[in-house]
């Protein structure tokens, strides 16, 4: 199994690096393969709407997006880490997931979904929310650890500290295994569920 992490802070070596390195620890412990890619320091434009990529299948800006489309189509789990800014993930974050997760046009159903989010105090709850929504249009099962997946640290290397939010990590990982396992064994035994067709609909016609 194998479990892609996007670290969406400009810091290498900041606060939602540790939190990520805590999950990562665990993963290797299971036997769970990771990788995990830096983005918030990358030069990343957002989405403009063309929809070049219904016709090509890859987004029509050929940078770091397209380069993961692969990993994300191979990979079991995606856990996705963000700093908090004003409320809201990292601008450049959000950029490319749209356009990753809009651009590659594979079934990503029943593909594991985290997301982390470290800040020094407030804006988490609604970071958090703003990340599992690229999950849940997506038909990806969200996982969940002990309280919602949150670190808090302001200065680089003050997560360290935060005991109880890097024990949210570990749990969360754990139960991110234990998650891509189960839809392991019930895809071979089952399958994936049915679909019907999408009936699209606006809602001015």
């Amino acid at each position: 199994m194998k479990v892609l992490m996007l670290n969406g802070s400009p810091n290498s070596k900041g606060n939602t690096s540790i939190a990520l390195r805590e999950m990562e620890q665990i993963f290797q412990k299971e036997g769970v393969e990771t990788e995990t890619l830096l983005l918030g320091n990358k030069a990343i434009r957002s989405c403009i709407g063309c929809r070049k990529c219904a016709q090509t299948g890859k987004c029509v800006f050929d940078d770091l997006v397209n380069e993961t489309a692969a990993k994300f189509g191979a990979c079991d789990g995606l856990v996705v880490g963000s700093p908090v800014y004003y409320a809201s993930a990292n601008a450049t974050l959000v950029a490319f997931l749209t356009r990753l997760f809009y651009s590659t046009r594979f079934d990503k159903t029943m593909k594991v979904g985290a997301s982390v989010v470290v800040a020094r105090r407030g804006g988490l709850s609604s970071t958090f929310d703003e990340l599992n929504k690229f999950f849940t249009i997506s038909g990806m099962p969200v996982a969940s650890g002990q309280y919602w997946n949150s670190v808090h640290g302001a200065a680089p290397g003050e997560a360290e500290k935060d005991l109880e939010g890097l024990q949210g990590m570990r749990t969360l990982a754990r139960n991110m295994v234990f998650l891509m396992r189960g839809i392991a064994l019930a895809k071979e035994k089952y399958g994936l569920p049915e679909k019907e067709p999408f009936e699209r609909m606006n809602f001015i016609r």
